[in-house]
């Protein structure tokens, strides 16, 4: 099915974009990036959060539900078939519409085939100066999913989601091998001087604490640019499963991040740091609680 693919490496392609203010011209470039990240033999790709528009819950604006679609819809076609005309699995990332006032931030995963092998649905969501999602979002209730690809298993999880160990785990424990993160996260003007490296340096160093407590690869997708009040950081960058960055991409440029992802080093790293085989699944009850007592 895919071209120069051993057995067990996956080349993984990560499409990092700013929005030009169009959901035209937007989709034109993520499908663009999607032959780019193909053309370079990627196996896997892995689009930024919301990447169709402009980063829209800055505010509070109930006209903008109208930007969302359903799934199966007119973007998840042009997915689907970018997905089947490069032979390349694709995790996408919309503003899915599933019923009149139930909206979802939605990442669905195409086969290479171009068939839709799941939609994951965002399942935390933040509600922060600049990052009013709870407005727009409905929690996702179909779980932690996994999907089984030609080039290994392939999880979704969305921006917020990658601050959450759980989250990782849940997905890892359905098989996934590596977790992508679509992702929209940026700096507010005012804090950026005093607070921005710390902020993007613990953004990606929880990431590659999932990689190490799982002992998978973890991919993911920023965005770049400034839209109103928030500057994207970009960084799209893929980890090992020893946390070690094998790619990043820049802050502030568009970019087709590809990295070889050797799912051998998955097995290899459990061998030897067997956090699975020792979790004390008798003593976790407590972890469905708020707190405990």
């Amino acid at each position: 099915m895919f071209a120069s693919m051993t057995a067990s490496v996956t080349r993984v392609g990560l499409v990092q974009r700013r929005s030009q203010g169009d959901g035209a011209r937007n989709l034109a470039s993520a499908i663009d990036g999607i032959a780019e990240a193909a053309a370079k033999g990627c196996h896997v790709v892995g689009l930024q959060e919301l990447f169709l528009t402009d980063y829209f819950c800055q505010s509070e604006d109930p006209a903008i539900f109208d930007l969302a679609e359903p799934i199966p819809g007119p973007t998840s076609a042009a997915l689907a078939e970018a997905a089947a005309k490069h032979r390349v699995v694709v995790v996408g990332s919309l503003f899915e519409k599933r019923a009149e006032g139930v909206f979802h931030n939605s990442a669905p995963v195409f086969g290479a085939d171009g068939s839709l092998l799941g939609v994951y649905r965002k399942m935390h969501i933040p509600d922060d100066p600049l990052y009013y999602e709870k407005f727009y979002f409905t929690p996702g209730d179909n779980g932690f999913l996994s999907h089984s690809t030609a080039a290994g298993n392939v999880a979704a999880l969305i921006c917020w989601d990658q601050w959450f160990p759980e989250a990782a785990r849940m997905s890892v424990l359905r098989g996934a091998e590596i977790l992508f993160y679509p992702t929209a996260i940026g700096w507010h003007h005012s804090e950026k001087d005093e607070h921005g490296a710390a902020q993007r340096d613990a953004w990606e160093t929880v990431q590659r604490g999932h990689a190490i407590a799982n002992g998978v690869f973890v991919a993911a997708t920023n965005r770049v640019g400034v839209e109103s009040g928030l500057e994207f950081w970009g960084g799209s960058f893929v980890c090992d499963p020893f946390g070690r960055v094998l790619a990043r991409a820049s802050a502030d440029a568009e970019e087709v991040l590809v990295v070889d992802c050797d799912r051998q080093l998955i097995a290899e790293t459990r061998r030897n740091w067997p956090f699975l085989r020792d979790r004390r699944i008798d003593a976790y009850q407590g972890l469905t609680k708020r707190l405990l007592d």
